[in-house]
């Protein structure tokens, strides 16, 4: 065997190696903080998408360059409204997998804002609060009693200061063509959510027929549940180069 193809052995073995995090609403790149090292360690590497959350098509652009800047194919993750923005921006084809940390996952020509409406609103949209401009952001009570309730108060204090105020247009923003249709899929339930319902994270794994697992979590289960979400996010890369 070559030099080369003892490389080209041992990548395959390893699976993929690039992984790109993509953040939800009122939130921004920092949400990942916990999960990194861990994949870090497990010698993959990590990089956090920072979006603007002015539109699906800004973000899906955003999501697409940090995929470009990778050097070999990519595992992509998404977390909340991320997962939108994953399922669209995973058509590209250096993505070979998608990961949803309690995310939405609309099918072709849905947006957010068109799931879930057959099911009981979640108690956090009802601390929005919209600016003159069509921002929404969580009020400081959405963050602490509904976003993140598990987490430390000092921790929810943080991310109630440095959310991403998000454009209510991000929600209606429709997918062309959904990437987990024809690509590999692995889902985080997150058992306690105040901001996207169980049951309806539990309906988009089940239509995506993705790896499941279901974590005793708030919205943010990559914050709260650090080690489960990265070992299935390490799993999907571990398999992901098997299906190229």
């Amino acid at each position: 065997m070559t030099t080369t193809d003892s490389a080209t052995s041992e990548r395959n073995t390893q699976g993929v190696r690039d992984v790109v995090l993509v953040h939800g609403a009122w939130a921004d790149g920092s949400s990942w903080s916990k999960v990194i090292p861990l994949l870090q360690q497990k010698g993959l590497n990590a990089v956090a998408v920072q979006n603007p959350l002015t539109s699906l098509a800004d973000d899906v652009s955003t999501t697409k360059r940090a995929i470009a800047r990778q050097e070999g194919l990519v595992l992509l993750v998404g977390h909340s409204y991320g997962g939108a923005v994953i399922t669209e921006a995973g058509n590209d084809p250096k993505v070979v997998g998608l990961v949803y940390v309690a995310a939405f996952a609309p099918d072709e020509g849905q947006a957010v804002g068109d799931l879930g409406k057959d099911l009981a609103p979640p108690a956090g949209l009802g601390e929005l609060r919209p600016d003159p401009q069509g921002f929404l952001t969580l009020t400081a009570k959405g963050v602490e009693e509904y976003f993140a309730p598990d987490l430390p108060l000092a921790e929810r204090k943080v991310m109630a200061a440095t959310q991403g105020p998000t454009n209510a247009a991000v929600l209606g923003g429709k997918i062309t063509k959904a990437a987990w249709r024809s690509k590999p899929t692995s889902y985080v339930v997150a058992g306690n959510d105040q901001m996207i319902p169980p049951d309806l994270e539990r309906q988009f794994a089940k239509a995506m027929k993705a790896t499941t697992i279901t974590v005793p979590s708030s919205h943010v289960p990559m914050l709260s549940h650090p080690a489960e979400v990265a070992r299935l996010i390490v799993e999907a890369a571990q398999s992901a180069r098997e299906c190229v």
